[in-house]
C-alpha cells in the first residue's frame, strides 16, 4: 500500500488499504469514509457498494446538507424526496438540503457508488433544486480549450448550486496546462487509466481506484500515462 495522508493538504487513498464502516441506515451496503473534515476537507465523500437487497430508507442527508449519490457501476433505485429515479452506470442526482436521499438495489449485482454530502452555503435570493442525469449521454466539453482534455458538469452554472461535480479525462500523454493554484478543494475518484499527478509539488503515481483528496491551495496538475485507456475521474468542486 502506498497510500498518502497529508492532513490539511493532499491524501492518495489507495483501494487495498480502505476499511468498512457501519453506518446508520446502510443496509447491505460496503462503506468507506474517504474524506471528511478529519482530513481537512469541508465535505465528506464515501464510496458505498449496494450489495443485492441493499437499501437506504432512513434517508441520507438532513437540515442545511446537500448531497449527490453518483453510480460508478451497476443499477440502482433511488428516490430524491418524494422523486423516484432509476440510475445505471454513470447516473447520479444531486439533493438540496431539506431532501433526503433514499436508494435500494432491486438487481442480481451489486452496485458501486461516490457519495457526497456537504453544509450547503446560502446565497440570499438562490434556492436549489433536486438535479439528475446520466453522465453516459453528457457531450464532451474541450476543458480550457484543450483538445485532448475533456470535461462534463453534473450541475447548471446556476448560482443556487455552490458546488459543481465534474468528470474530467486525459488521452494519454495530455495533461493540465498549468500548475493550478485556487481556493476550491477537490476530492476525486479515479475512474479509469493512470496518470501522473503533481499535488503540492510532489509528483505521485494514480490510477483507476484510487481517491485523491486537494486542499485549498495545494499545487496541482496531472498528466495521463499508459496506452489504451484515457484517465479520467469524478470530482466535486
Amino acid at each position: 500500500n502506498s497510500s498518502i495522508v497529508k492532513k490539511d493538504n493532499y491524501a492518495l487513498i489507495e483501494p487495498d488499504g480502505l476499511v468498512k464502516n457501519i453506518i446508520h441506515g446502510f443496509d447491505n451496503c460496503d462503506v468507506t469514509i474517504l474524506a471528511s473534515p478529519k482530513l481537512g476537507a469541508s465535505f465528506v465523500d464515501y464510496l458505498v457498494t449496494v450489495h443485492p437487497g441493499g437499501k437506504n430508507e432512513v434517508g441520507f442527508g438532513y437540515a442545511g446538507v446537500e448531497t449527490l449519490l453518483y453510480i460508478i457501476e451497476g443499477e440502482l433505485s433511488v428516490k430524491a424526496g418524494e422523486a423516484p429515479y432509476e440510475l445505471t452506470t454513470g447516473g447520479f442526482v444531486y439533493c438540496p438540503p431539506g431532501t433526503k436521499l433514499y436508494f435500494a438495489n432491486n438487481s442480481q449485482a451489486p452496485v458501486k457508488a461516490f457519495l457526497y454530502k456537504r453544509n450547503y452555503i446560502e446565497l440570499e435570493g438562490f434556492k436549489p433544486y433536486v438535479v439528475s442525469g446520466n453522465t453516459t449521454e453528457m457531450e464532451w466539453i474541450e476543458y480550457e480549450g484543450m483538445k485532448d482534455v475533456w470535461i462534463k458538469d453534473f450541475l447548471p452554472k446556476d448560482l443556487a448550486f455552490d458546488c459543481n461535480f465534474h468528470i474530467l479525462s486525459f488521452k494519454p500523454g495530455a495533461s493540465h496546462g498549468y500548475l493550478e493554484t485556487h481556493i476550491q478543494e477537490h476530492g476525486a475518484y479515479c475512474l479509469s487509466g493512470q496518470g501522473m499527478y503533481n499535488l503540492d509539488n510532489d509528483w505521485i503515481p494514480v490510477q483507476k481506484g484510487d481517491y485523491i483528496f486537494m486542499s485549498a491551495y495545494c499545487l496541482q496538475a496531472c498528466y495521463a500515462v499508459g496506452r489504451d485507456e484515457n484517465f479520467a475521474y469524478v470530482y466535486s468542486k
